[in-house]
């Protein structure tokens, strides 16, 4: 290397820094070649450079480390999940959608008893609904019989009562048995919408079935 580039020392090995090379270099600058030579490198006019090059990107890498704080990071992984969460709910509340779920529950409680509800899970009534479930024994003999009639299921709301609820009695708990569910409706687009669905009962006590009608949404449908 040449001598305007030399960092001289002492006979101790201190460095002996002249007022023109702070100025030019900078006191850190000129430790930091003095750690570079006493590792064995030579650093030429173009070496001078590509250290300078390094000296400004780690100044700009702690000046990023200084902006981008904790806390920052995190306000701005809360605001992504709020954005998730209203891309969500515009999904869920405003896409017209069609999703009925019919739940059936089945106990043995003095004989058998069955108890079900019908859920629009969609964005959008569903209309002219009729729902009928059947009991028969092993060898299709119908045992018992439930329907309902309704005009309108508003959207996101359920539908229960005594006529989807069922008891039999007579009938040994230690055989099989079947349940039958029949659902019709109009869907959003003005269709009618048909499912069945059948289960058999009777190895347990407590079963639970819940049947998923299948899904619409427009105009992606």
């Amino acid at each position: 290397m040449s001598d305007e580039n030399h960092i001289p020392v002492n006979e101790h090995g201190d460095m002996l820094v002249h007022e023109d090379d702070i100025e030019s270099l900078g006191l850190l600058d000129v430790a930091r070649l003095q750690q570079i030579e006493s590792l064995g490198y030579e650093l030429d006019e173009e070496g001078i450079e590509t250290f300078e090059d390094m000296q400004k990107i780690s100044k700009a890498l702690e000046t990023i480390r200084r902006e981008v704080s904790p806390s920052r990071v995190a306000l701005a992984g809360i605001v992504f999940l709020l954005l998730l969460g209203v891309i969500a709910s515009g999904w869920y509340w405003a896409l017209p959608r069609d999703a009925v779920d019919v739940e059936t529950q089945y106990l043995q409680r003095g004989g058998h008893l069955l108890m079900s509800e019908i859920h629009n899970v969609g964005s959008r009534d569903i209309t002219d609904v009729s729902v009928q479930i059947e009991f028969q024994s092993d060898e299709g003999d119908i045992i018992g019989l439930m329907s309902i009639e309704v005009d309108v299921i508003a959207s996101h709301s359920s539908l229960a009562g005594d006529s989807l609820e069922m008891l039999i009695v007579g009938y040994s708990v230690w055989d099989e048995y079947s349940i039958h569910i029949k659902l019709q409706y109009t869907d959003y687009n003005g269709k009618l919408q048909s499912e069945s669905w059948t289960h058999s009962v009777g190895v347990w006590s407590s079963e639970n079935f819940n049947d998923k009608a299948e899904r619409s949404t427009w105009p992606v449908s």
